[in-house]
């Protein structure tokens, strides 16, 4: 019992804490509408199984006494958040909330399976995800613990991501604070992908 309400607050507190997940969801939510924002939330928790799988099955202990592994995966991973706030900082704006056009053409409104990769990719592809979860599962979860225990523990870990980030994306496509995020987006994108780029270039840089 005590290692289970270890693995659930560590869990809590990794997943309240911002970081790419959250400016994907919130910008995909915002800006497209809430199947976007709830799509882009599952993915990030199929994105957990990812880093579950590897863990479970040890070959996260190759990745991280290896450097050279390491930093090609924080390498790939940065360079996907760059990619993706430099997206966010260059989109056209979306059809002002009283319905009057824009000069720029706008932005398409990613498709369902869109969505859910872009929230997959981001987890999926975050070192720090991945920290958390070899952390979660060498410091706290028994090594002699059943198969089934761990993968309880990871699916717990998923179900975390999608509810916490499905209130976030119900919370910023509700209509009322969609429509003071659109009436700024460039600013509101901007700040978005600015984010997003810092945050890739201090995953690649930090030891």
């Amino acid at each position: 019992m005590h290692e289970l309400w270890a693995v659930a607050v560590i869990t809590i507190l990794a997943v309240i804490s911002p970081g790419p997940d959250f400016a994907m969801v919130t910008r995909n939510s915002y800006a497209f509408g809430k199947s976007a924002g709830l799509f882009c939330a599952l993915g990030i928790g199929f994105g957990v199984q990812v880093h579950v799988i590897y863990t479970v099955f040890g070959i996260s202990a190759v990745i991280l006494q290896s450097p050279g592994w390491f930093w090609v995966l924080k390498s790939i991973g940065a360079a996907y958040l760059v990619w993706m706030g430099y997206q966010s900082w260059r989109s056209h704006p979306l059809p002002k909330p009283n319905g009057t056009e824009n000069n720029a053409v706008p932005e398409r409104k990613p498709s369902p399976w869109n969505a859910f990769c872009m929230g997959f990719f981001t987890n999926a592809l975050n070192p720090k995800t991945m920290l958390f979860v070899v952390a979660t599962y060498t410091q706290v979860v028994r090594a002699d613990a059943p198969l089934a225990l761990h993968f309880a523990y990871g699916l717990f870990m998923s179900l975390a991501h999608v509810l916490w980030f499905a209130a976030v994306a119900v919370f910023f496509a509700h209509p009322a604070m969609r429509d003071r995020l659109l009436a700024r987006q460039k600013g509101v994108d901007r700040a978005i992908g600015l984010a997003l780029m810092l945050l890739g270039g201090w995953l690649l840089w930090t030891a």
